[in-house]
């Protein structure tokens, strides 16, 4: 096999819609891999539209034509060489043109696109063209054809194979990418390729390790040899052979390793990976060859009924796993600015919040092999939605072959990865078509659940049985309403849209595969990116980065009941990051403290694509946001929290360690004012990975503390509003140490929820932990991390050393 990479020398011109007189008739240099905005953009055409209101002035692209060129040199194939021209990837609507033929055409940014190009190569310059149409104009063609259908947002998303979220989201900016999206080359062989590998780990009861790997083989015309199938772990020292008769184009080939080490999530052991490696070979010859890395493990998904209802808990390697997890969606907008160290840094600051699970969502994409490689590595459960996303889509053609051929595609891809956990039908369609009216809007028209019942699952079996499928999120099994608490997963999307945070409490779900809250960027991304003067919540370029319905109006109703209302726009905007924080932090508690019976809290978001207001941890600078250290903390491995059981507030204490906890818990009651009311101790374990209800929380005081030499917690009972904090008890001395700063914080008073947003200092500063509750005299160091040489005295400026004191209380401002 010889490969011959065509991404250098492309030139990208509009030919269609309507373009402005400043990019009419320009040949542009283009990036391949790329898309029409960045090339416009490298070009200077056009203003970054993730600045200020830029989006808009980009709408035009919509309905833009592109025509991409390459001219290449090459040589024609020989008479028994076999020549493909490949594309991985083709945003959108293609049409793939070489030394004036045309290949073919495409609709389908999910899936590879092969052509036979024998006849048609030349030796000497070939001139290889792909033009690429309006994929607004093609949806809406399909949508005229096939009948309409609700989607979220205004485009119909749902009438192509393109990531929905390029048409706009509640957190996503409508830039509807075009291009040449990933790598594209010709590949050059003779005889036989492999054309797709599927490696099928299990785990026997004895330990044994077996992988059976299963190979479709694409022979050239004429090609009737005998060909051989060798597959090998180099570091174990095994390795298998089977025969590809004359003819045959599938072999299945098995190797077992004995006693092998177990891939485990992380918290619950190591991760290691083996070397896998495929050969093709025929007369003694490689053909093709296949590299992957692979870990031995068994994941399942607990759905035996119970006397509650139907779980819904993973298992890894036979031990129920808690999925401490977020949902991840493409971490640009233009995905092909993410590089591997970007994803690599993703999922561990996803680490540093103590995941375990990452659910990619059915709006985006299937996620590519670098992003599977690092949750390889670093032991983070995938959970990965097959891309359809909030609206009702059509089972006729030109998608059901569509949807048919990705998924084959995808799944036989994705096989090789220990991190890969579930696949997972569709995101909120099932819920959709139960609440949101669309029985009434369809009139018998398809919807997708052939998709997510028939097509998808069969897929699954087929290509991947070791894993297990669910037909969507939410989902509860029979005929029961799909959100159903009781039964399977559930979004929690009542809170933030209609009701406190505090309400979390009124469901005990068995699985929240949804749940979250808004805050805004931090205060450096807010500021790299918006313009405005005066800067506020309604200024016009902060209201262009908030896309969520009514999005500032839920923020200010969400803050009213436990925080003043901000007078100022820093205050704004921290105590709306402070509300964030707590609001998830308070779902996950809750969760938590009702393992097993709850098994699994997933948060909506981990990750941007781009700065806005939103539900995400870290921002689209990669900035952790306020929210990121409440999830550092609510997922920890062992937890203290207070709940209420049969009306009366407790100590809960989880343990999601393989060890058991054990020592004396001392309770302190305190008043906000400082002064200790009651203290008692007494000794408690807790099992490995269990919760136990410790003591009463007590009544009537303001403020428990409840320590176990290893973990404190903190609790102020009622709301910020009720109490009379002093207004600035913090005093702050830095220190420079290597790679930034050291910062004691000392608090004169009960100084709740500390916080250095130490990005308002450097933006590149960012600070090692915060949210935590000083009692009066204490001092808390902190580690600032900058390579920037700043004054130690910005760390105690009241906007940059905050907590929820500095926000004020009725008291204070009468």
């Amino acid at each position: 096999m010889n490969r011959q990479e065509l991404h250098d020398g492309w030139r990208i011109e509009a030919v269609a819609g309507p373009v402005p007189d400043a990019v009419r008739g320009r040949a542009l240099p283009a990036t391949v891999p790329g898309s029409a905005h960045l090339d416009l953009l490298a070009a200077g055409l056009i203003e970054d539209p993730y600045l200020d209101t830029a989006e808009a002035d980009v709408v035009w692209m919509h309905r833009a034509g592109w025509r991409y060129t390459l001219d290449f040199e090459s040589s024609a194939p020989a008479s028994a060489e076999r020549t493909d021209l490949v594309f991985d990837g083709l945003d959108t609507v293609a049409t793939v043109t070489l030394n004036g033929r045309e290949l073919g055409r495409t609709a389908n940014m999910h899936r590879t696109h092969r052509f036979d190009v024998r006849e048609v190569l030349r030796d000497g310059t070939n001139t290889l063209t792909v033009e690429i149409a309006s994929a607004l104009a093609h949806a809406e063609a399909v949508e005229a054809e096939l009948g309409w259908r609700d989607h979220a947002y205004p485009s119909p998303f749902n009438m192509i194979r393109k990531m929905a979220c390029s048409f706009g989201w509640d957190w996503g900016p409508d830039l509807q990418t075009a291009g040449i999206w990933k790598p594209v080359r010709l590949e050059r062989w003779t005889t036989a390729r492999l054309a797709t590998v599927r490696p099928l780990v299990t785990v026997d009861e004895d330990g044994t390790g077996r992988v059976t790997v299963h190979a479709d083989v694409e022979r050239a015309t004429g090609s009737g040899d005998r060909l051989e199938l060798v597959a090998s772990i180099p570091a174990e020292g095994r390795t298998a052979r089977a025969a590809v008769e004359p003819g045959a184009t599938r072999a299945t080939v098995t190797l077992t390793v004995p006693d092998v080490r177990l891939w485990w999530p992380a918290g619950y052991g190591e991760h290691p990976l083996h070397d896998l490696e495929i050969d093709l070979v025929g007369r003694g010859t490689e053909l093709d060859a296949y590299r992957r890395r692979i870990g031995f493990r068994t994941i399942t998904v607990d759905t035996e009924p119970d006397g509650i209802g139907t779980p819904f808990t993973f298992v890894v390697n036979g031990t129920p796993v808690f999925a401490k997890g977020a949902n991840w969606i493409p971490d640009d907008h233009f995905l092909t600015r993410i590089t591997r160290a970007r994803l690599a840094r993703r999922v561990d600051q996803a680490l540093g919040a103590n995941l375990n699970l990452l659910r990619i969502w059915g709006g985006g994409i299937y996620e590519t092999e670098d992003f599977y490689d690092v949750c390889d590595e670093r032991g983070v459960l995938v959970w990965q939605d097959f891309p359809f996303a909030c609206a009702s889509y059509p089972e006729e053609e030109p998608l059901w072959t569509e949807v048919e051929a990705e998924a084959r595609e995808n799944v036989a891809r994705l096989t090789p990865h220990a991190s890969l956990a579930l696949w997972n039908g569709n995101n909120e369609n099932l819920w959709g078509f139960a609440d949101w009216g669309w029985p009434e809007q369809l009139d018998g028209r398809t919807w997708g659940l052939k998709y997510y019942t028939e097509l998808l699952p069969a897929i699954v079996a087929e290509l991947d049985p070791t894993r297990p499928y669910a037909p969507g999120s939410p989902y509860s099994p029979g005929d029961r309403h799909p959100n159903d608490p009781d039964h399977g997963t559930r979004h929690e999307w009542d809170v933030w849209n209609r009701v406190d945070y505090t309400c979390y409490r009124d469901h005990i779900p068995r699985f929240c595969s949804e749940f979250g809250f808004q805050g805004p960027p931090t205060w450096a991304t807010l500021t790299r990116w918006i313009h405005d003067d005066p800067l506020t919540p309604a200024s016009p370029a902060f209201l262009r980065h908030q896309k969520a319905e009514d999005g500032n109006g839920k923020l200010d109703r969400g803050l009213a009941p436990h925080l003043p209302r901000p007078e100022t726009f820093p205050d704004w905007h921290w105590a709306t990051q402070l509300n964030q924080a707590r609001a998830v932090a308070f779902g996950i508690e809750h969760f938590r403290s009702w393992w097993p019976r709850t098994a699994g809290a997933v948060v909506w978001q981990l990750n941007d694509c781009w700065p806005v207001t939103s539900w995400a941890a870290i921002d689209s600078d990669e900035r952790p946001k306020p929210l990121w250290y409440a999830l550092k903390h609510a997922f920890a491995p062992r937890l203290l929290t207070v709940q209420p059981r049969d009306g009366e507030d407790v100590v809960i204490a989880v343990n999601d360690t393989a060890t058991p906890w054990s020592g004396d818990l001392e309770l302190e009651t305190r008043t906000v004012a400082g002064q200790v009311t009651g203290r008692r101790r007494l000794p408690f374990t807790v099992p490995a990975r269990s919760t136990v209800e410790l003591a009463p929380a007590g009544t009537g005081e303001e403020v428990l503390v409840a320590t176990t030499g290893e973990t404190r917690l903190v609790h102020v009972f009622g709301e910020d509003l009720e109490h009379d904090y002093l207004p600035g008890p913090l005093s702050a001395e830095a220190t420079a140490v290597p790679g930034g700063y050291r910062v004691d914080v000392t608090a004169s008073a009960l100084a709740r929820d500390v916080a250095l947003l130490a990005d308002r200092v450097a933006p590149d500063a960012v600070v090692d932990d915060m949210l935590i509750t000083l009692l009066p005299g204490e001092t808390r160091s902190f580690l600032v991390r900058t390579a920037n040489t700043v004054d130690p005295a910005a760390f105690a400026d009241p906007l940059v050393l905050r907590s929820a004191n500095a926000l004020g209380s009725p008291v204070m401002r009468s």
